[in-house]
């Protein structure tokens, strides 16, 4: 943490104003603010947003750095997930090399905190939780990372991986992933069983990809629900992609939302333009905590995507039809502050107090930003300057 002043700025493209931070610490905001013997920069009247937030993604799966992969990749879930099982291997993919090179991309692109999901399963072990651990001690200071174990192959479908998530889990893993305990591992109670009881186990919360889609999805929101319930964890479960939120059947997709709500269960989207996904508008009227992330890009998956979370906004408004200004700062809270509070972190804002995570961008207004993102002038991560003009200070491996 550090000390600096940013003069000369436009918080969320409002009055000119100078922003001070201190051990950390937003501690003021206001014109001609005087702060002798602080390092300053000059924002040169460009907007001040927080730091973007990717509350969803891959940081041992990426290629950065490699050739261009051809996808070949067969069109089911399992066939992607097998695949890449395969080119990990094939490649010797370091999960540290490829963790930091995503990292730090992202991070010139405004990034300063992360929820990462790292593969367990049986054929590379606890390899991946390593590497990527390795890079969050290495960027402390730089961009906060958290992590997920998870159980990508499946859980139940493969034995030992249990054991695993159990050992990643006392290694300092974050939270306990899950994958669609229906679609996946067609044994929902004993997948829900495994995780809740691991998350009781080290006191952690629970981050679980749910990918199924219509009812099924809804009948595993609904267990879901139950053990939330059944366990006291209300808070503490979040829910990734959740496409069955899109349900055309208002009623059943209303009363999943209401559930989220009552529950405070978080939903984290990608915004992928080729599914239905949850709305932004019916989950903020609900209550329900709501964050987004670029989720896997230039990997085995899909070639798409580069890190940016202020492109991701732009993706958010236009999969949910914003097109106001105000509706625009709406997309743009999923991926700051307010989607730093669906991963609880509560002091994530551009206030006094706040941590001070601050990225100036270029445009009249944070509309204009959001839908240009033109490179990033200036990214500060709790004081300390850590890009320019679109690059990360420290180079990729």
């Amino acid at each position: 943490m550090s000390d600096l002043l940013i003069r000369n700025t436009r918080p969320m493209s409002g009055d000119l104003a100078d922003i001070l931070i201190r051990d950390g610490r937003v501690a003021a905001i206001g014109p001609d603010l005087v702060a002798e013997g602080v390092l300053s920069e000059d924002a040169g009247g460009r907007i001040a947003i927080p730091g973007l937030v990717d509350a969803h993604t891959h940081l041992d799966k990426s290629l950065l750095g490699y050739p261009w992969y051809v996808n070949e990749v067969g069109p089911r879930l399992i066939d992607k997930i097998d695949n890449e099982r395969r080119v990990k291997k094939d490649f010797g993919l370091d999960a540290h090399v490829q963790s930091m090179r995503q990292s730090l991309q992202s991070v010139g692109y405004g990034t300063t905190l992360i929820r990462t999901h790292v593969d367990i399963d049986t054929d590379q072990g606890l390899v991946a939780l390593e590497g990527v651990m390795e890079t969050r001690q290495q960027l402390a200071g730089v961009v906060e990372i958290e992590i997920v174990a998870f159980p990508q192959s499946g859980l139940m479908r493969r034995l030992g991986t249990a054991d695993l998530l159990d050992q990643a889990m006392a290694m300092g893993a974050d939270l306990v992933g899950g994958l669609d305990p229906c679609g996946m591992d067609r044994d929902p109670k004993a997948h829900l069983d495994t995780i809740f009881a691991l998350a009781d186990k080290y006191g952690k919360g629970i981050d679980i990809h749910l990918h199924e889609l219509g009812e099924l999805g809804a009948f595993s929101m609904e267990m879901i629900f139950e053990r939330i319930r059944a366990t006291g964890m209300q808070g503490k479960v979040a829910v990734s992609h959740a496409f069955c939120l899109a349900l055309p059947d208002w009623n059943i997709s209303q009363g999943l939302i209401d559930s989220c709500a009552e529950l405070d269960v978080p939903i984290l989207t990608t915004a992928p333009p080729s599914r239905d996904v949850p709305s932004l508008k019916r989950l903020h009227s609900a209550g329900v905590r709501f964050g987004a992330g670029v989720d896997g890009f230039r990997d085995t998956w899909g070639p798409y995507g580069n890190g940016d979370m202020l492109e991701r906004a732009m993706l958010l408004g236009m999969k949910n039809n914003l097109r106001r200004d105000d509706e625009l700062l709406m997309a743009l809270d999923v991926c700051t502050t307010g989607g730093a509070m669906a991963i609880d972190r509560k002091d994530h804002s551009l206030t006094i107090g706040g941590r001070g995570d601050v990225v100036i961008v270029e445009g009249e207004t944070v509309g204009e930003a959001l839908v240009t993102h033109q490179p990033r002038k200036l990214v500060v991560t709790a004081g300390n300057v850590v890009a320019r003009e679109g690059k990360s200070l420290r180079k990729r491996p």
